[in-house]
C-alpha cells in the first residue's frame, strides 16, 4: 500500500504538488494522468524518497519514507522509466541482475530468475547478451521491466514507461503489461499522459492539474460524471485514444 498524507512540495513560489492525500490500496492499479507539469512525476519521486516533502508524510507498506527507511523501501519497489533507463555499459543480463548480485544472490538463482522474467515479458533470451545501444526501444523497455521485477517487489512504479515508443510497439507492450499486472497481482502506480493507456492498464485513474488532484475514479466516472470543465475537456481531447 502507498499512502500520501497531506504531502506537499514547492520550489520557491512554484507549487509542484499541492497538499495531497491519496492512497493506492494493496494489489490495486492506479494511473496518474494529466498535462505536463501537473505534479505526476513529483508525486512518484516523493514516493521513492528522491524528493523530501515540505509537508505531510509518504507511507509505503506501513513505513514513513525518510533517511532511515528509504533504502529498504526502494528495494520493495520496482521502478520503470521511459526507454528502460538502462546502464549503457552493461548488457541486458547485467542490467537485470545488477541489484540481485549486489545483494549476494548466487549465479544459479540469478540465472533462473532472469530466464523466468524473459519468458514473462516475452523477450528472446539471446537479446539479453546485447548492450542497450544494440536493442530496439521496445526491447530496452522489456529489459527495464525485467530489472524492476528482479527482486519480486510488491510495488511497481512506472513513470511514462512507453512514452518514447512508436505506436505499434507501444500497443504490443501495453497488452503484455496488462497480462503481467494481472498475473503478478502487484500494487501498481502508473504515470502516463495517455488516457487510453490509463484506461487499459489501471483500475482507477487520478487526473491532476497544476499540482492538485482534480478527480479520481474509473474511466467511466471521468466520461459520465466529470468533476469540472477541465476534466471534460481533457477527456474529449483524447477521445480517440480510449474509444
Amino acid at each position: 500500500m502507498i499512502t500520501l498524507d497531506g504531502v506537499a512540495k514547492r520550489y520557491g513560489d512554484k507549487v509542484a504538488l499541492a497538499p495531497t492525500t491519496l492512497t493506492v490500496p494493496e494489489r490495486r492499479r492506479l494511473a496518474l494522468i494529466g498535462p505536463s507539469g501537473c505534479g505526476k512525476s513529483t508525486l512518484v519521486r516523493l514516493v521513492l524518497g528522491l524528493l523530501e516533502p515540505d509537508a505531510g508524510r509518504v507511507i509505503v507498506e506501513g513505513l514513513t519514507v525518510g533517511p532511515a527507511t528509504v533504502i529498504g523501501i526502494r528495494r520493495r519497489i520496482g521502478y520503470v522509466v521511459q526507454d528502460g533507463g538502462l546502464f549503457p555499459h552493461l548488457t541486458g543480463d547485467g542490467n537485470v541482475a545488477l541489484l540481485a548480485e549486489h545483494l549476494g544472490w548466487g549465479p544459479e538463482r540469478v540465472k533462473a530468475r532472469v530466464a523466468d522474467l524473459a519468458a514473462l515479458v516475452r523477450l528472446e533470451p539471446v537479446l539479453l547478451g546485447r548492450y542497450p545501444s544494440e536493442m530496439s526501444g521496445g526491447q530496452r523497455q522489456r529489459v527495464g521491466i525485467m530489472r524492476a521485477l528482479m527482486l519480486d517487489p510488491p510495488i511497481l512504479l512506472l513513470d511514462e514507461p512507453m512514452g518514447s515508443l512508436d505506436p505499434l510497439v507501444r500497443s504490443r507492450l501495453q497488452k503484455d503489461l496488462g497480462h503481467i499486472f494481472t498475473e503478478l497481482g502487484k500494487t501498481v502506480l502508473l504515470i502516463t499522459h495517455d488516457l487510453g493507456e490509463a484506461a487499459l492498464l489501471a483500475e482507477e485513474i487520478v487526473l491532476m492539474r497544476a499540482g492538485a488532484v482534480v478527480q479520481r475514479g474509473t474511466m467511466r466516472d471521468l466520461v459520465d460524471t466529470p468533476a469540472d470543465s477541465f476534466v471534460r475537456e481533457f477527456v474529449d481531447a483524447q477521445r480517440f485514444a480510449w474509444h
